[in-house]
């Protein structure tokens, strides 16, 4: 599969550039809930050189975190897109996969303390888990698509179809069970941007139609549309360090504020 197919080559946005959005919009996300959150939880406050007061107006302040939680809807889209961009350019999905599970096992810890107020809990995994597990759905699927030697195309195209639902099914479940970050869903989502991979319009539309659960996620898929399929600048390593990065820094914003030991919502 080209995974550049009527993408434009000439302007448009690079998948660093995309990567950046994305960064940005979990970054704003994930104050809102770590240190917004916590404010909210904990009698709403605000933070003045005489220490944490009252705020007057509550409901002022509950609104922008919503806001805040709105615009982070925009990170998960971009990433599971990207996510079937690396793989289909990978040269190697196994090592891309390794990747994915190193830095899922490094940000636990920041990613429990930052919501969950503590170093390691199991009720929530961190986005790489999910990410990891599409990954892993695509790459069966991948595999599932090369099998031969069935006595005729019926009983190939029945294999392989059984062989597919299987892995996906299988990829859902242990995200569901495994409580990762966007669950089953995320996976679905996964797939479906990896089926339609063909054609970058349909892939654009069927991705804004089966994020529709969680508005305003499919707005995602109007930078998604201007893709270039070009990498853009090489900071792969950057992007992944940032993840726990930022979630240990918010969690130490947090405690120096005297808000960590309250647990809020990813």
């Amino acid at each position: 599969m080209d995974a550049v197919t009527n993408g434009k080559r000439g302007g448009g946005l690079s998948g660093s550039t995309l990567k950046l959005i994305a960064v940005a919009a979990m970054l704003v996300d994930h104050t809102g809930a770590a240190l917004l959150g916590r404010m909210i939880l904990t009698g709403v406050y605000r933070i003045t050189s005489a220490g944490p007061v009252p705020v007057a107006d509550p409901a002022a302040l509950y609104r922008v975190y919503q806001c805040m939680r709105g615009v982070g809807r925009l990170a998960f889209p971009i990433y599971c897109f990207l996510l079937v961009e690396g793989f289909l350019r990978t040269g190697n999905a196994r090592k891309y996969a390794a990747r994915l599970g190193l830095f899922a096992l490094v940000s636990e810890v920041p990613f429990d303390l930052a919501f969950k107020a503590r170093s390691l809990e199991f009720h929530y995994q961190n986005v790489f888990f999910t990410l990891l597990l599409g990954l892993t759905a695509l790459m069966a699927l991948d595999w599932a698509r090369s099998l031969e030697g069935f006595p005729n195309r019926i009983w190939q195209r029945g294999i392989r179809l059984a062989v597919s639902v299987a892995a996906v099914f299988v990829c859902c479940l242990a995200a569901h069970f495994l409580h990762t970050d966007y669950g089953a869903r995320g996976i679905l989502c996964i797939v479906i941007l990896y089926l339609t991979c063909w054609n970058r319009r349909f892939q654009t539309l069927a991705g804004a139609a089966v994020f529709l659960w969680e508005i305003p996620a499919p707005a995602a898929f109007i930078p998604i549309a201007f893709y270039n399929g070009r990498r853009g600048l090489r900071l792969r390593y950057v992007f992944y360090a940032f993840y726990p990065v930022h979630l240990l820094l918010l969690y130490l914003v947090s405690f120096f504020l005297g808000f960590s030991q309250t647990a809020v919502f990813p």
